[in-house]
C-alpha cells in the first residue's frame, strides 16, 4: 500500500471515529456499545488521537522478569492450552497471546504467516496492550469490560491496528478478579465465531486449573446438575476450609447457584450453599473419594451431584486418614511435569539410561531416532523430550508416516500453494514441517515413508528450508527432529528400501524403548496408569491376584494396550477396587492359556512364542484378520484355527 493510500486510510478512520463519537450517524454505520464506550474512554479519559498512535510500549527487562516470575504458575498451566488452541487454529494465521492483569504480554505463540504483521503491531513479549497504551483492542478492552469480546478491524481505535481482528477472553482468579487475558489475533477479514468459542473454552480451562492449583490446601466441592459433567469444563467448584467457611468459588458455580459475585458467599458457611453439614462433606471426602453423590442447594432445594476433593497435604486440623492423594488432573507438580522425562520410568534400567542420555543433549542440534515395538511409548517419549527442552513453548507436530495415503504424505509434510493440484485448498497449506518451526517435528513410523519422498526430507534437513508444492520461494525453518519406527532400518537400507544418507542424517542418537513385558518396573507402571485412568482420581484398591495376572501378562500391545485395558477396568470396577473378575476374559485366563492348549497339554516354548507373535501382529493391525493372514502367508481359516487353539479372542 502506497504512502498516499495509507494516509487516506488513516484520515478516513480518524474522521469516522470522530463522527461516531460526536453522534453523527450520516455514514449509516452502526457501532456496538462496547466499541463506542471504549472509543469514548480513549478520547475523553486517555486523551488519545486515533491518527497519532504512539510507538509500542515495551517494559524494561527487570520489570518483565519480575512479572514472569509472579505469573510462573499460571504460565505453566496456560502453555499446554495455548499450544492446543494454536493447533486447532493452525493454518489460519493466528497468534495466541496471554497478558497479565495490566495488559503486559507474557506469552506468545505465532503463526509464521502472521509474524510480520504482529511485529509491526508491537505484539511481542513485554509489550503493553492496555487501552491506555494501544487504544481500543482485544486485550486492553477485555480487561476493562471483564467479558469475552471481539475487536474487529475498524473497531480498533488507532489506525495502525485496523488490519487486526482480535478475540479476547478474561481469566479470573479464585476471588473473581481478572488474572489474565487470553487473546487470538490475526489479519482475518472475518470475525470468525468459532475462534471466539474455542478461545473462551481455553480461557475457562486455564481458569479452572488455576483455581484447583490455588485451592490445594482446602476442601473443594465439585458439582453439577448432571453427574457425568463433574470434572469437565462446566463443573462448579466451591472451596471451603476445615471450619466450613467458603474460601473461593468459580464462575460455573456462581452461575449454577445464582450468584453475581464471589463476595456474596466467600467467608460464609458452606451450609448456606448446600443443605448438608460440614462434617458430612468431609466424610464424603474420606469415604466416597471422587464418586458423585446427590446433594441439594439450601435456598431452592435443587438437586445436584457432587464430589468432595480433600486437601493435598495433611494439616494438624485434619485427621491424617482424611487426606487422600491429590488427583493428578489438578496437581501443580503434575501440571508442570506431565509427560516429563523422569515420569516415564519407575526404576527400569533401560528407560533410565534412555532418559539420562537424552537429558544431556536437550539443547544440542542432534536428531534422535526412537526404536521399539508398537505401543511402547515412542511418541510419549518424544513429547517428553520436547517439554523438557527450551522449545517447550513452541509447537510439537506429530505425523504418522504409515497412516497417511502415499499421495498425501508430500502435501502434509511440505505444504502447498493455493491451486497447486486438483482438490487443493484455495488457501493452500503450510505443511507439518513449517508448522513445527521453532518447535519439534516428530515423524512416527519413518520406516514407512515412500523412498521418493526421503530425498526431499533429506534436503530439508540439510538446508533447513522447505519448498511447498507449487511454490518457488523456500521457507526457512528451525526445528528439532525426532523420528521413530518399529522396523529394523538398517535392514531396509540393505534392501534398498530406505536411503542410507537419510538414515545417517536422522540417526544422531538412537534409543530403544523396551517392550512392556521386559520392563522391571512393570508393576509400578501398572499402578501409575491405573491411577491416571481412574475416574475417582485416586489409586484403586487392588486384589492381589488381579495385580499378579496383569504383571505376568505378556502385553503384546505394550503400554498402549495396558492403558486401554486399565481405562475399561477402572471404569467397570465397583468401589474403586479392582478384582480378578474385572479383568477382560483373555487376560484373566492368560496364565492358564500359556500353560495348556485346547487339549489340556502343556504348551512348549515354541507354542508360547507363536502365541505371543500372533497377538503382536493382531494388535498391530487393530485385529484386521485379513491383513494378518496375508502378512503371515496363511489362509483366514488357518489363522482362525490357530487363534482358537491358543484361545486368542478379539477384544470386546
Amino acid at each position: 500500500m502506497g504512502t498516499t493510500s495509507l494516509s487516506h486510510e488513516t484520515a478516513n478512520h480518524a474522521k469516522f471515529i470522530r463522527m461516531m463519537l460526536d453522534g453523527d450517524k450520516s455514514s449509516g454505520t452502526t457501532i456496538d456499545e462496547i466499541t463506542l464506550a471504549s472509543w469514548k474512554r480513549c478520547r475523553e479519559d486517555y486523551y488519545l488521537d486515533p491518527d497519532k498512535g504512539p510507538e509500542p510500549t515495551i517494559i524494561e527487562r527487570p520489570d518483565l522478569e519480575h512479572r514472569l516470575e509472579d505469573y510462573c504458575r499460571l504460565l505453566d498451566i496456560a502453555r499446554p492450552e495455548m499450544s492446543n488452541l494454536y493447533q486447532q487454529l493452525a493454518g489460519s494465521g493466528h497468534a495466541i497471546m496471554l497478558t497479565d492483569r495490566e495488559g503486559v504480554l507474557l506469552n506468545y505463540i505465532g503463526d509464521p504467516r502472521f509474524t510480520d504483521a504482529a511485529a509491526r503491531a508491537g505484539m511481542q513479549i513485554g509489550a503493553v496492550w492496555s487501552e491506555l497504551a494501544q487504544g481500543t483492542n482485544g486485550m486492553g478492552t477485555c480487561l476493562v469490560e471483564r467479558k469475552p469480546l471481539v475487536i474487529h478491524k475498524r473497531s480498533h481505535f488507532f489506525t495502525h491496528n485496523i488490519r487486526l481482528t482480535c478475540a479476547a477472553a478474561p481469566v479470573f482468579d479464585p476471588h473473581g478478579e481478572i488474572l489474565a487475558v487470553l487473546d487470538a489475533s490475526s489479519e482475518s477479514r472475518m470475525a470468525q465465531q468459532h475462534t471466539m468459542v474455542l478461545l473462551n473454552m481455553s480461557a475457562q480451562v486455564i481458569e479452572n486449573r488455576a483455581f484447583f492449583c490455588a485451592m490445594r490446601d482446602v476442601f473443594v466441592v465439585r458439582f453439577h446438575s448432571r453427574a457425568e459433567f463433574i470434572s469437565t469444563l462446566g463443573e462448579g467448584a466451591i472451596a471451603f476450609d476445615p471450619d466450613g467457611k467458603v474460601v473461593a468459588i468459580n464462575r460455573s458455580a456462581m452461575f449454577q447457584i445464582g450468584l453475581e459475585a464471589p463476595a456474596q458467599i466467600v467467608g460464609k458457611p458452606v451450609e448456606q450453599v448446600f443443605s448438608t453439614s460440614v462434617s458430612k462433606l468431609m466424610n464424603h471426602a474420606l469415604e466416597q473419594g471422587f464418586r458423585p453423590f446427590p446433594i441439594r442447594d439450601s435456598e431452592h432445594g435443587r438437586r445436584f451431584f457432587a464430589s468432595v476433593q480433600p486437601p493435598h497435604n495433611a494439616s494438624p486440623v485434619l485427621p491424617a486418614r482424611l487426606i487422600r492423594r491429590q488427583p493428578p488432573c489438578i496437581d501443580d507438580n503434575y501440571l508442570r511435569n506431565i509427560d516429563s522425562l523422569n515420569a516415564l520410568h519407575f526404576g527400569d534400567a533401560r528407560m533410565k539410561r534412555n532418559i539420562d542420555t537424552v537429558s544431556k543433549l536437550l539443547e544440542r542440534d542432534i536428531p534422535c531416532m526412537l526404536f521399539g515395538e508398537t505401543g511402547t511409548g515412542k511418541e510419549m517419549f518424544a513429547r517428553a523430550i520436547h517439554r523438557a527442552s527450551s522449545r517447550r513453548d513452541k509447537p510439537f507436530i506429530a505425523i504418522n508416516c504409515a497412516s497417511l495415503p502415499e499421495s498425501l504424505i508430500e502435501s502434509e509434510l511440505f505444504g502447498y500453494r493455493p491451486g497447486a493440484f486438483t482438490g487443493a485448498s484455495r488457501d493452500g497449506s503450510r505443511g507439518k514441517i513449517v508448522q513445527a518451526d521453532g518447535g519439534t517435528l516428530f515423524l512416527d513410523e519413518i520406516g514407512d515413508m515412500p523412498i521418493h519422498l526421503q530425498a526431499r526430507l533429506l534436503r530439508v534437513l540439510e538446508e533447513r528450508e522447505v519448498s511447498p508444492l507449487g511454490g518457488e520461494k523456500p521457507i526457512k525453518v528451525s526445528l528439532r527432529l525426532i523420528s521413530a519406527t518399529h522396523h529394523n532400518i538398517q535392514k531396509l537400507v540393505e534392501k534398498g528400501e530406505f536411503r542410507e544418507d537419510l538414515f545417517y542424517r536422522l540417526h544422531g542418537i538412537s534409543l530403544t524403548m523396551p517392550p512392556l513385558r521386559e520392563r522391571n518396573d512393570k508393576l509400578a507402571l501398572i499402578r501409575k496408569i491405573a491411577l491416571l485412568e481412574s475416574e475417582a482420581c485416586q489409586e484403586p484398591e487392588w486384589d492381589s491376584e488381579a495385580l499378579k495376572v496383569l504383571e505376568d501378562y505378556s502385553w503384546p500391545g505394550n503400554i498402549r494396550q495396558l492403558r486401554n485395558v486399565l481405562r475399561a477396568v477402572t471404569a467397570l470396577c465397583e468401589g474403586n477396587k479392582i478384582s480378578l473378575y474385572d479383568l477382560p476374559d483373555d487376560i484373566r485366563n492368560a496364565s492358564s492359556q500359556l500353560k495348556t492348549d485346547g487339549s489340556g497339554q502343556a504348551f512348549n516354548a515354541l507354542a508360547v512364542a507363536e502365541r505371543d507373535a500372533l497377538l503382536h501382529e493382531l494388535e498391530e493391525t487393530h485385529w484386521n484378520i485379513s491383513r494378518v493372514a496375508k502378512k503371515l502367508g496363511l489362509s483366514r481359516n488357518t489363522l482362525y484355527r490357530r487363534m482358537k487353539r491358543y484361545e486368542i479372542n478379539p477384544p470386546r
